[in-house]
């Protein structure tokens, strides 16, 4: 009677993956991986290996009671795949937890350096990690940032102040036509929110002063307080902030973007300076925008003060507006215009540089935008403080 083939199931049970415990006369056990350890098959458990290492080897030795090393056979095995590689990862992770060193010697090259590249991604250790960084290192890294950052906004400076020479002298490449579009979004799309904002600085104002001047019977004196606060101070700051909110941001995401999508690399490559391309055309553009809307800024702060003045405090507008031309002189408007100018140089300069600076994903494009806003922000408070300062030192002021 002639012999039936074998089947696949006949023939699972000898390519079934298994392992065996064998132990070494040094101290040391070693695993006898047999079989095909492959997705497809029904693998060992890990939680199983512990208990046979206390157990002993399969031909009734016992085990040592703390092993010193533990090492792999491997001539049984017939395949394998990343069944067997999370398996072995398993293993080096409960000999690390029992002090076992562990030789991974005996494993095929190919599983070796697929267990070296899953240690490299493999996340730190949690108790490490909850404990993190004492507080002398984190003072150490702390400072270390921020001598990085120093160093690399001066080289930026650095950067922008010979781009601006090349500009002067009408050797800096750029696009023209690109200029003017930043001109239109930094300058005349501004204006709306320019406008709304100015108006009602300038209303509150009026109505603080209002109050109080009221308790003297100086109600005309309004026009002095708002007048002068927002020429002198209020109409720059409000311009300023606006813009790091609204253009300092969208130059960090554009530049950003760029970063991301390699195409500053791309300029490099041909030989084209990002800071003359890029960077340059949106400093000149928020340089001559910033006082022009500073002045459109002042006007309606004025006019939101005389709102005020008109409809609450009795004041008519005729005499208003006089008492506001006789306590506004050509320093004050000259003060807030340089602050103007600073303000519009710093806000640039905010963006831009946290665009160049933007790493390669989208997150550290949001990254770059937020610190471009922070950055502009109290840079120009910290500006505000040391004008104000230095215009009252040569007599600005008065």
């Amino acid at each position: 009677m002639p012999t039936a083939p074998l089947t696949t199931d006949d023939r699972a049970p000898e390519s079934a993956p298994s392992i065996a415990l064998v132990n070494r006369p040094d101290s040391g056990i070693a695993l006898r991986l047999a079989g095909r350890w492959r997705l497809d098959q029904h693998i060992p458990r890990l939680s199983d290996l512990p208990g046979l290492i206390d157990r002993g080897s399969d031909d009734g030795a016992k085990a040592p009671s703390q092993p010193r090393q533990l090492s792999f056979e491997t001539s049984a095995l017939i395949d394998w795949d990343s069944a067997l590689v999370t398996y072995v990862a398993g293993v080096e992770r409960l000999c690390a937890e029992r002090k076992i060193d562990y030789d991974p010697s005996a494993l095929p090259e190919g599983l070796r350096s697929l267990l070296k590249m899953a240690n490299l991604t493999n996340p730190p250790d949690e108790a490490a990690h909850d404990r993190g960084p004492s507080f002398l290192a984190r003072v150490g890294l702390d400072i270390a940032d921020l001598v990085r950052s120093t160093g690399e906004i001066m080289a930026f400076f650095g950067e922008g102040a010979i781009a601006v020479r090349h500009f002067l002298a009408g050797r800096a490449r750029y696009r023209r036509s690109e200029l003017w579009v930043i001109i239109q979004e930094s300058g005349a799309d501004a204006l709306p929110i320019v406008s709304l904002v100015s108006f009602l600085v300038g209303m509150i104002l009026g109505y603080i002063g209002d109050q109080q001047l009221a308790q003297f019977g100086a109600r005309i004196y309004v026009a002095d307080l708002v007048g002068l606060a927002t020429v002198i101070q209020m109409g720059a700051l409000i311009t300023g902030i606006v813009l790091a909110g609204r253009t300092g941001a969208a130059f960090a995401a554009r530049i950003g973007t760029m970063q991301v999508n390699e195409e500053i690399d791309a300029l490099r490559t041909f030989g084209i300076p990002p800071m003359e391309f890029l960077v340059l055309p949106r400093m000149v553009a928020l340089i001559l925008m910033t006082p022009l809307l500073t002045l459109y800024a002042d006007l309606l702060g004025i006019l939101g003060g005389a709102f005020v003045g008109t409809v609450v405090g009795g004041v008519t507008l005729t005499a208003y507006l006089v008492q506001t031309q006789a306590a506004i002189g050509w320093n004050h408007i000259i003060q807030g215009l340089i602050s103007a100018t600073v303000y519009g140089a710093i806000v640039a300069a905010s963006g831009c540089l946290r665009g160049m600076q933007c790493g390669r994903s989208a997150a550290a494009v949001g990254e770059a935008t937020t610190s471009a806003v922070v950055t502009a922000i109290v840079f120009i408070v910290i500006a505000a403080a040391v004008l104000t300062v230095i215009f009252d030192a040569i007599g600005l002021s008065g």
